[in-house]
């Protein structure tokens, strides 16, 4: 009897050393279980595409680029006032400013001078169009390569200038190697990071080439934002409308005849475009009421 007892003992001790030890083990296969982060597809276009438009864009897309001034190579803007539609139409934005280019500076004070005043100017049309108090706004920098000192000052008051009116600073710049003398190559996106001091910038890159673009699609699952080869980006650019053919040609079918990107259900291709992914759903965090 008291070798069954002590039989028995031993079994039941050995028993809840297992359940311990399972116990303790449960925990820690949880949090050794990383969920894969999702990714967002979404669009931008420098002409409002108009009102009708978004029903079939949103079938796609999740979020929109959206212009607080006369986006490139354009006189007017045709976005103001289309904030609170495209909200209540289930979109997140890319909220976007046209930045100078640098034949615009003269002398360097030309730099941190200008990029105040930009910053004013769009901090202005963002309280007017309603968007909150840290929505990121993207300066669009439309040159690539290794940036001058000046501009730098200017990316730098453009940063200060928004902190101080409640906005957060994003830059949309080439996420694209451009050849430099002696074989180096440089990241336009890299040299802003590098030259950012304690400034944080949020960074919409661009690089349409394939790889690692995919070219002009739209699959189930957004390309992560990360395979733009600039991974502390939060968006991606990754195809064009009209698609540069000099860094596109290895691409996939996709583009349209014409040489445009269209969405997938734009039966009729009325509205070309350049098609993003981001991290969030709402890269600018403006959809905030």
């Amino acid at each position: 009897m008291k070798q069954f007892f002590t039989l028995l003992s031993a079994i039941l001790l050995a028993t809840a050393s297992i359940s311990i030890t399972m116990a303790a083990r449960g925990p820690s296969l949880k949090k050794s279980i990383t969920p894969l982060s999702k990714t967002y597809l979404g669009f931008d276009r420098n002409i409002y595409p108009g009102d009708t438009a978004f029903p079939t864009l949103r079938q796609t897309f999740a979020f929109t680029g959206y212009w607080l001034n006369a986006p490139p190579g354009e006189k007017t803007n045709t976005w103001i006032g289309k904030r609170n539609f495209l909200r209540k139409s289930g979109f997140g934005f890319l909220v976007l400013f046209r930045g100078r280019l640098s034949h615009e500076f003269k002398k360097f004070s030309d730099g941190p001078a200008k990029g105040a005043l930009d910053a004013e100017a769009a901090a202005a049309a963002a309280k007017k169009e309603g968007f909150p108090a840290g929505t990121i706004i993207f300066l669009d920098l439309e040159e690539g390569g290794r940036l001058s000192a000046t501009y730098h000052a200017y990316l730098h008051a453009w940063l200060d200038g928004l902190a101080r009116n409640g906005y957060r600073a994003g830059i949309y710049c080439s996420g694209m190697p451009v050849k430099e003398s002696g074989g180096v190559t440089v990241l336009t996106a890299d040299d802003i990071r590098a030259n950012a001091g304690s400034r944080e910038y949020v960074f919409f890159v661009f690089n349409d080439a394939c790889p690692p673009s995919p070219g002009c699609v739209f699959p189930s699952e957004a390309p992560s934002v990360a395979t733009s080869g600039v991974t502390y980006a939060q968006a991606w650019q990754y195809a064009q409308s009209p698609r540069r053919k000099e860094f596109t040609a290895r691409c996939p079918t996709g583009y349209h005849r014409n040489g445009n990107c269209y969405s997938p259900h734009d039966a009729s291709h009325e509205w070309d475009l350049d098609a993003d992914t981001a991290a969030s759903a709402d890269p600018s965090n403006g959809a905030k009421p």
